[in-house]
């Protein structure tokens, strides 16, 4: 199996990437420095494409060391033969290689291994390879000892025999596959006569080649909870003439209608329900993929939101009978005073809590609050937008999500944060410095608790968690981080950096005072030059005497730069200062390939240091939409068909996206409303945090959905 060939074909590569990503990764690279800094090697891989390479490549390995297995375990067995070689080479899945193997898999006592025990192996090959009188030939096996009693006896045995073989039949089994993805249908029935969330599934078929992944996992999850049963519907008899095709001809012509019932019995009781498992199967891993990669983009999104800076944040954690918990934290996210207020059922200390928060908004100057959507956040919201009509401060409110705030609260960081606060009010703080900065608070949670997906508690948990912690990795690294105020559950996620490094580097700084280059990293405990080279570029600081240590320049580039620098005229200070407005035009008059040329550095990477030096300490993040800001509140009856509203998209799934209009729910934008256009996937077109005006289509007071559209909406 030719590994690089096949990488070459699935990712459209040239073999000079091939080989150097592959190189590189087993080098010990990480992902995010190989995106970053190795563009040449790689002819420019996004991260995301090299996550998927470094999946397809792992997989490949495991499917040559699994041949090799086989190969050897049936060649110890004496019965490895060129064929067997072949078509073992020849396969292209683990499934493949599985089937090829199932003939010389140890197996349970089956129905054919007690025939072959009793002495009927002969007879069932004579019957498959030759034209016999079976009357005559099953009369030779009978053995009262061995429970022959008779020839039906016998002829029984031996047709339990030839279904085996017949079912073992790797290529058979490949056609019966292939047929049941590109012809099958599946089939649902309800079980209950009784309404549920699954009624669109009661009496419901669709072919298995279309079939989308959000149906395939509410359809699992409808069977798993005991409301429907679901079946693989295929053209049985074109199957079972295939199989006979394959099995019957003029050396056993005279054996035909015993062949014919072994085939049969081959199909129903060891075939298809095995390959009705495998297609469920593989349907099934094909929603959880694409389950895990919506929900991947949607914690990206939410990750990577622009952080509101220099703002005073109250965070308001909403509830009913324990009451709301309230935290104020400063600009740079210092607790600065908590409570709790009461202005939701049972108590109802709307005035009560009124005053409280005005008398912080006041001693505090606060300019943002931040409300939880979870529990009571509406009747918070309402409460909210109440009081700040009775203040002459101007203040706004945004509603945020608080999946993940309880779960940190109760967390071992949490303790070490805030030690001496309530777990309680720890929810608060951690919704108000999300407004401020979410890459830097969500990385303290588990991805898996942040809540933006479609039926998560579903899908495999080891590979959710592999591709969340990708996602992380990827989003911190893409920003960086400030080594003198970041924690170490941002520290960690940066390339090349451990929980034990991060803790190091915190360690060092508590001790040593503030990083005054990126060079003193390398006196950090334990942090070695491999873990330097992997981290140095997503690590920044601000007040270095070299600029370049608050750019994502890497040190391994500085003498490039610096001679770049020197060649067009200008000097590391010009960038401390912001002078070096006219670079492009000075870049453009030498030319950026002679300067390649000059500086024996790559076109890319050379394009990579200028772009950065133009902007140093720069966040990505601010180019991105800032969360709506609101004064006011709207109620499910104040909406009416035709209204236009600014809205927040809160998640996105396969069928379209939830956006936060102001009202208690979130309204639905489903894909077939978000453009004049087909859409495929909602998330071409739409992302979490996303700010889109919508227009209501349909207002249902009953079950409290609202229904909305983006086409043709007029912008607001």
């Amino acid at each position: 199996m030719d590994i690089n060939k096949i990488l070459k074909s699935e990712f459209n590569l040239r073999d000079s990437q091939i080989e150097n990503t592959i190189k590189l990764i087993d080098e010990g690279n990480t992902i995010p420095f190989i995106a970053r800094y190795r563009k040449e090697m790689t002819g420019e891989m996004s991260d995301v494409t090299l996550r998927a390479f470094y999946d397809k490549l792992v997989y490949l390995r495991n499917l040559q060391s699994r041949k090799d297995d086989v190969k050897r375990i049936i060649e110890e067995q004496g019965k490895l033969t060129e064929e067997i070689v072949k078509n073992i080479e020849q396969a292209k899945t683990l499934q493949e290689v599985e089937d090829i193997y199932a003939p010389f898999k140890q197996k349970k006592r089956t129905r054919a291994i007690i025939a072959k025990e009793k002495g009927l192996e002969p007879l069932a090959m004579s019957i498959l390879n030759e034209n016999i009188d079976l009357e005559k030939e099953t009369k030779k096996y009978i053995d009262l000892e061995k429970e022959v009693n008779s020839e039906l006896d016998a002829l029984k045995g031996a047709k339990d025999i030839i279904a085996e073989i017949v079912s073992e039949d790797a290529k058979l089994r490949k056609y019966i596959r292939d047929l049941s993805l590109r012809e099958g249908t599946i089939i649902t029935k309800n079980t209950k006569d009784e309404k549920s969330v699954y009624d669109m599934y009661y009496d419901y078929s669709e072919a298995v080649k279309t079939i989308a992944p959000h149906r395939v996992l509410a359809i699992n999850r409808g069977e798993k909870e005991e409301f429907l049963k679901v079946k693989l519907e295929i053209n049985n008899d074109k199957v079972i003439n295939h199989i006979i095709d394959n099995y019957i001809n003029k050396n056993n012509k005279t054996n035909e209608d015993e062949i014919k019932l072994a085939i049969e019995d081959a199909y129903k009781r060891l075939i298809f329900p095995s390959i009705e498992r495998e297609v469920r199967n593989h349907l099934t891993d094909i929603a959880h993929e694409r389950a895990i990669s919506v929900f991947g983009q949607n914690v990206k999104s939410l990750l990577l939101q622009p952080p509101v800076k220099d703002k005073v944040v109250m965070g308001f954690d909403p509830a009913y009978r324990t009451g709301c918990k309230i935290a104020v934290v400063d600009k740079n996210g210092k607790l600065l005073d908590y409570t709790t207020v009461y202005p939701t059922k049972p108590q109802n200390d709307i005035e009560g809590a009124k005053k409280t928060l005005k008398q912080l908004i006041e001693k505090h100057d606060i300019d943002i609050i931040s409300i939880g959507n979870g529990t009571a956040s509406r009747e918070s919201e309402q409460f909210v937008s109440e009081m700040l009509k009775e203040i002459k401060k101007e203040v706004q409110y945004t509603i945020v999500s608080e999946a993940g705030a309880s779960v940190y609260s109760a967390s071992e960081l949490a303790n070490e944060e805030h030690p001496d606060i309530n777990v309680s009010i720890r929810g608060a703080i951690s919704i108000a410095r999300r407004l401020q900065d979410p890459l830097a608070e969500l990385v303290k949670i588990d991805p898996k608790s942040i809540g933006v997906g479609q039926y998560q508690h579903d899908l495999n948990k080891k590979r959710l968690e592999e591709v969340l912690d990708g996602v992380v990795e990827d989003s911190v690294n893409s920003v960086g981080v400030d080594l003198n105020t970041a924690s170490y559950s941002l520290l960690e996620h940066i390339a090349g950096i451990s929980k034990t490094i991060a803790k190091n580097i915190i360690a060092y700084r508590e001790e040593n005072g503030n990083f005054t280059s990126r060079d003193q990293i390398k006196k950090v405990k334990r942090l070695g030059p491999q873990a330097f080279t992997q981290c140095a570029g997503f690590m920044r600081i601000t007040d270095s005497k070299n600029p370049l240590d608050n750019t994502s320049v890497h040190p391994e580039s500085y003498d490039v730069c610096k001679k770049l620098l020197e060649r067009i005229g200008y000097s590391l200070n010009d960038i401390k200062d912001k002078s070096i407005s006219d670079i492009d035009s000075k870049i453009e008059a030498i030319g950026i390939d002679k300067l390649s040329e000059e500086l024996e550095v790559g076109v890319v990477t050379l394009k990579d240091i200028i772009s950065e030096i133009k902007k140093p300490g720069r966040d990505p993040r601010e180019e991105g939409m800032k969360p709506v800001l609101r004064t006011d509140v709207l109620k499910i009856e104040d909406i009416k068909e035709g209204m236009v509203l600014k809205g927040t998209v809160r998640n996105v799934v396969d069928f379209g996206a939830f956006v936060d209009i102001g009202i208690k729910n979130d309204g639905l934008v489903h894909k077939s409303q978000m453009s004049n256009k087909f859409v495929k996937d909602p998330m071409t077109i739409v992302t979490v945090g996303d700010v889109i005006d919508v227009k209501v289509i349909g207002v249902d007071l009953k079950t409290q959905r609202v229904s909305l559209t983006m086409r043709d909406v007029k912008e607001i």
